[in-house]
Protein backbone atom coordinates (compact mmCIF):
# COMPACT_ATOMS: atom_id res chain seq x y z
CA UNK A 1 0.00 0.00 0.00
CA UNK A 2 1.35 3.38 -0.92
CA UNK A 3 1.17 5.91 1.66
CA UNK A 4 -0.07 9.88 0.81
CA UNK A 5 1.95 12.52 2.39
CA UNK A 6 -0.90 14.99 3.41
CA UNK A 7 0.25 17.37 0.68
CA UNK A 8 -0.60 14.31 -1.68
CA UNK A 9 -4.02 13.58 -0.09
CA UNK A 10 -5.27 17.03 -0.36
CA UNK A 11 -4.32 16.87 -4.24
CA UNK A 12 -6.24 14.07 -4.70
CA UNK A 13 -9.35 14.64 -2.62
CA UNK A 14 -9.36 18.50 -3.13
CA UNK A 15 -9.85 19.08 0.79
CA UNK A 16 -7.36 21.53 2.63
CA UNK A 17 -4.68 20.62 4.66
CA UNK A 18 -5.99 22.34 7.29
CA UNK A 19 -9.41 20.19 7.14
CA UNK A 20 -7.31 17.02 6.89
CA UNK A 21 -5.62 17.69 10.14
CA UNK A 22 -9.11 18.77 11.60
CA UNK A 23 -10.53 15.49 10.83
CA UNK A 24 -7.39 13.75 12.30
CA UNK A 25 -8.16 15.89 15.52
CA UNK A 26 -11.72 14.64 15.86
CA UNK A 27 -11.15 11.36 15.03
CA UNK A 28 -12.55 11.00 12.08
CA UNK A 29 -9.14 10.15 9.53
CA UNK A 30 -6.60 8.35 11.59
CA UNK A 31 -2.55 9.03 10.07
CA UNK A 32 1.03 7.67 10.77
CA UNK A 33 4.18 9.00 10.79
CA UNK A 34 7.22 9.43 9.19
CA UNK A 35 10.30 9.17 11.05
CA UNK A 36 10.89 12.86 10.12
CA UNK A 37 7.40 13.67 12.13
CA UNK A 38 5.34 14.17 8.64
CA UNK A 39 1.42 12.50 8.42
CA UNK A 40 0.98 9.88 6.37
CA UNK A 41 -2.09 8.14 5.14
CA UNK A 42 -2.98 4.71 2.98
CA UNK A 43 -4.56 4.65 0.04
CA UNK A 44 -8.34 4.33 1.61
CA UNK A 45 -7.88 7.84 3.27
CA UNK A 46 -9.21 8.78 -0.21
CA UNK A 47 -12.94 6.31 -0.01
CA UNK A 48 -12.61 7.67 3.71
CA UNK A 49 -12.73 11.20 3.35
CA UNK A 50 -15.13 10.03 0.43
CA UNK A 51 -17.09 8.67 2.92
CA UNK A 52 -16.88 11.66 5.52
CA UNK A 53 -18.01 14.46 2.42
CA UNK A 54 -20.99 12.49 1.76
CA UNK A 55 -22.20 12.27 5.40
CA UNK A 56 -21.44 15.93 6.37
CA UNK A 57 -23.65 16.61 2.97
CA UNK A 58 -26.48 14.89 4.72
CA UNK A 59 -25.92 17.28 7.53
CA UNK A 60 -24.80 14.53 10.53
CA UNK A 61 -22.62 15.51 12.84
CA UNK A 62 -19.48 14.94 13.53
CA UNK A 63 -20.10 12.28 16.46
CA UNK A 64 -22.87 10.50 14.63
CA UNK A 65 -19.65 10.22 11.35
CA UNK A 66 -17.30 9.00 13.46
CA UNK A 67 -19.52 5.87 14.81
CA UNK A 68 -20.36 5.35 10.94
CA UNK A 69 -17.18 5.32 9.89
CA UNK A 70 -16.58 2.41 12.75
CA UNK A 71 -19.11 0.40 11.03
CA UNK A 72 -18.25 1.76 7.76
CA UNK A 73 -13.94 0.51 8.03
CA UNK A 74 -14.77 -2.78 9.94
CA UNK A 75 -18.28 -4.06 9.34
CA UNK A 76 -20.58 -4.79 5.81
CA UNK A 77 -22.34 -2.83 3.60
CA UNK A 78 -25.66 -4.04 5.13
CA UNK A 79 -24.43 -3.16 8.28
CA UNK A 80 -23.71 0.40 7.09
CA UNK A 81 -27.09 0.83 5.85
CA UNK A 82 -28.57 -0.49 8.46
CA UNK A 83 -26.97 2.16 10.86
CA UNK A 84 -27.50 5.13 8.54
CA UNK A 85 -31.14 4.27 7.51
CA UNK A 86 -32.36 5.75 11.40
CA UNK A 87 -30.13 8.82 11.26
CA UNK A 88 -31.52 9.82 8.13
CA UNK A 89 -35.43 9.18 8.93
CA UNK A 90 -34.12 11.76 11.98
CA UNK A 91 -33.19 14.34 9.62
CA UNK A 92 -36.21 13.85 7.35
CA UNK A 93 -38.00 14.46 10.08
CA UNK A 94 -36.42 17.45 11.24
CA UNK A 95 -36.63 18.64 7.99
CA UNK A 96 -40.34 18.53 7.37
CA UNK A 97 -40.93 19.86 10.71
CA UNK A 98 -38.86 23.09 9.56
CA UNK A 99 -40.61 22.72 6.16
CA UNK A 100 -43.79 22.91 8.27
CA UNK A 101 -42.72 25.94 10.16
CA UNK A 102 -41.70 27.67 7.49
CA UNK A 103 -44.66 26.96 5.34
CA UNK A 104 -46.81 28.23 8.43
CA UNK A 105 -44.76 31.24 8.56
CA UNK A 106 -44.82 32.16 4.97
CA UNK A 107 -48.85 32.23 5.15
CA UNK A 108 -48.62 34.63 8.17
CA UNK A 109 -46.76 36.52 6.06
CA UNK A 110 -48.97 36.67 3.38
CA UNK A 111 -52.02 37.38 5.44
CA UNK A 112 -49.69 40.44 7.05
CA UNK A 113 -49.36 41.70 3.58
CA UNK A 114 -52.74 41.11 2.51
CA UNK A 115 -53.83 42.97 5.90
CA UNK A 116 -51.70 45.84 5.20
CA UNK A 117 -52.95 46.02 1.50
CA UNK A 118 -56.67 46.19 2.85
CA UNK A 119 -56.12 49.26 4.95
CA UNK A 120 -57.57 52.46 3.90
CA UNK A 121 -55.48 55.68 3.38
CA UNK A 122 -55.28 57.86 6.64
CA UNK A 123 -54.67 61.00 7.92
CA UNK A 124 -54.16 60.03 11.75
CA UNK A 125 -52.22 57.96 14.48
CA UNK A 126 -51.98 54.36 14.48
CA UNK A 127 -54.63 53.03 16.58
CA UNK A 128 -55.31 48.65 16.83
CA UNK A 129 -56.25 48.30 13.19
CA UNK A 130 -53.36 49.51 12.02
CA UNK A 131 -49.42 47.61 11.33
CA UNK A 132 -49.47 43.72 11.73
CA UNK A 133 -52.95 41.80 11.95
CA UNK A 134 -53.54 39.22 14.73
CA UNK A 135 -52.56 36.14 14.80
CA UNK A 136 -54.36 33.47 13.16
CA UNK A 137 -54.82 29.55 13.78
CA UNK A 138 -50.62 29.03 13.43
CA UNK A 139 -49.87 31.77 16.17
CA UNK A 140 -48.21 29.01 18.18
CA UNK A 141 -45.72 27.99 15.75
CA UNK A 142 -44.62 31.11 14.84
CA UNK A 143 -42.30 32.07 17.17
CA UNK A 144 -40.34 29.01 16.15
CA UNK A 145 -40.88 29.39 12.71
CA UNK A 146 -39.38 33.02 12.92
CA UNK A 147 -36.37 31.44 14.56
CA UNK A 148 -35.94 28.92 12.07
CA UNK A 149 -36.25 31.14 9.39
CA UNK A 150 -33.53 33.27 10.11
CA UNK A 151 -31.51 30.92 11.65
CA UNK A 152 -31.64 29.56 7.73
CA UNK A 153 -30.55 32.79 6.65
CA UNK A 154 -27.72 33.19 8.48
CA UNK A 155 -26.65 29.96 7.86
CA UNK A 156 -26.62 30.96 4.29
CA UNK A 157 -24.71 34.36 4.67
CA UNK A 158 -21.86 32.66 5.96
CA UNK A 159 -21.70 29.76 3.67
CA UNK A 160 -21.90 31.64 0.88
CA UNK A 161 -19.64 34.93 1.80
CA UNK A 162 -16.27 35.17 0.12
CA UNK A 163 -13.82 33.96 1.70
CA UNK A 164 -10.88 36.91 2.24
CA UNK A 165 -10.15 39.30 4.88
CA UNK A 166 -10.14 42.68 4.84
CA UNK A 167 -7.76 43.34 7.40
CA UNK A 168 -4.01 43.44 5.99
CA UNK A 169 -0.28 43.57 7.59
CA UNK A 170 0.23 43.88 11.11
CA UNK A 171 -3.00 43.91 11.76
CA UNK A 172 -3.66 40.31 10.83
CA UNK A 173 -0.93 39.19 13.62
CA UNK A 174 -2.33 41.57 16.53
CA UNK A 175 -5.84 40.09 15.84
CA UNK A 176 -4.42 36.29 16.64
CA UNK A 177 -2.28 37.81 19.31
CA UNK A 178 -5.89 38.84 20.99
CA UNK A 179 -7.22 35.61 19.88
CA UNK A 180 -4.75 33.39 21.69
CA UNK A 181 -4.90 36.11 24.89
CA UNK A 182 -8.52 36.04 25.53
CA UNK A 183 -8.77 31.86 24.84
CA UNK A 184 -5.10 31.25 26.28
CA UNK A 185 -7.37 29.29 29.33
CA UNK A 186 -10.52 27.51 27.06
CA UNK A 187 -11.30 24.19 26.48
CA UNK A 188 -11.27 23.29 22.57
CA UNK A 189 -13.74 20.83 21.13
CA UNK A 190 -13.92 19.90 17.37
CA UNK A 191 -17.87 20.39 15.78
CA UNK A 192 -19.12 20.26 12.47
CA UNK A 193 -17.45 22.88 10.64
CA UNK A 194 -15.65 24.63 13.07
CA UNK A 195 -14.49 24.63 16.53
CA UNK A 196 -16.06 25.30 20.43
CA UNK A 197 -14.65 27.20 22.89
CA UNK A 198 -15.40 26.92 26.50
CA UNK A 199 -14.31 29.60 28.94
CA UNK A 200 -15.32 31.63 32.19
CA UNK A 201 -18.71 33.48 31.58
CA UNK A 202 -17.24 36.63 33.41
CA UNK A 203 -15.35 36.95 29.42
CA UNK A 204 -18.17 37.38 27.85
CA UNK A 205 -18.13 41.02 26.90
CA UNK A 206 -14.90 40.90 25.43
CA UNK A 207 -15.63 37.73 23.68
CA UNK A 208 -18.55 39.22 22.14
CA UNK A 209 -16.74 42.47 21.43
CA UNK A 210 -13.82 40.72 19.37
CA UNK A 211 -15.89 38.40 17.74
CA UNK A 212 -18.33 41.74 16.29
CA UNK A 213 -14.72 43.15 14.84
CA UNK A 214 -13.50 39.33 13.44
CA UNK A 215 -17.04 39.11 11.59
CA UNK A 216 -16.71 42.47 9.97
CA UNK A 217 -13.72 41.44 8.15
CA UNK A 218 -14.29 37.82 7.81
CA UNK A 219 -17.85 37.32 6.83
CA UNK A 220 -17.70 33.56 6.25
CA UNK A 221 -16.87 33.05 10.08
CA UNK A 222 -19.90 32.09 12.26
CA UNK A 223 -20.17 32.85 15.50
CA UNK A 224 -22.62 31.55 18.44
CA UNK A 225 -22.37 32.09 21.80
CA UNK A 226 -24.45 30.95 24.46
CA UNK A 227 -24.11 29.90 28.33
CA UNK A 228 -24.72 27.01 30.90
CA UNK A 229 -23.96 27.46 34.19
CA UNK A 230 -20.79 29.47 34.78
CA UNK A 231 -19.58 28.90 31.39
CA UNK A 232 -19.10 30.33 28.11
CA UNK A 233 -19.62 28.57 25.22
CA UNK A 234 -18.22 30.02 21.73
CA UNK A 235 -18.91 28.15 18.69
CA UNK A 236 -17.29 29.08 15.47
CA UNK A 237 -17.70 27.73 11.94
CA UNK A 238 -15.94 28.22 8.44
CA UNK A 239 -16.29 26.89 5.04
CA UNK A 240 -13.82 24.44 4.54
CA UNK A 241 -11.59 26.45 2.17
CA UNK A 242 -11.50 28.65 5.39
CA UNK A 243 -10.21 25.74 8.03
CA UNK A 244 -6.86 27.31 7.84
CA UNK A 245 -7.85 31.06 9.09
CA UNK A 246 -10.10 29.14 11.69
CA UNK A 247 -7.10 27.13 12.98
CA UNK A 248 -4.23 30.14 13.28
CA UNK A 249 -6.81 31.95 15.07
CA UNK A 250 -8.60 29.35 17.21
CA UNK A 251 -6.18 26.56 17.70
CA UNK A 252 -4.13 26.36 20.97
CA UNK A 253 -0.53 27.84 21.06
CA UNK A 254 2.20 25.27 20.20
Amino acid sequence: MTDLLISQLADRTGIPATTLRFYETAGLLPAGRTPGGYRVYGEDAVERLGFIIAAKRLGLPLEQIAGLLHVWADGSCTQVRDSLRPRLAARIAEAEQRASELAAFTATLYRAREHLDALPDRDGRCDPRCGCPAPGPTADAQPVTLHRARQDAEDQAWRSAPVACSLGGSAIGDRIRKWQDLLADAEREPILDGIKLTMRSDLAAQVAELATAEHECCPFLDFRIHFTSQQLHLEVRAPAEAMNMLTSLFSAPN
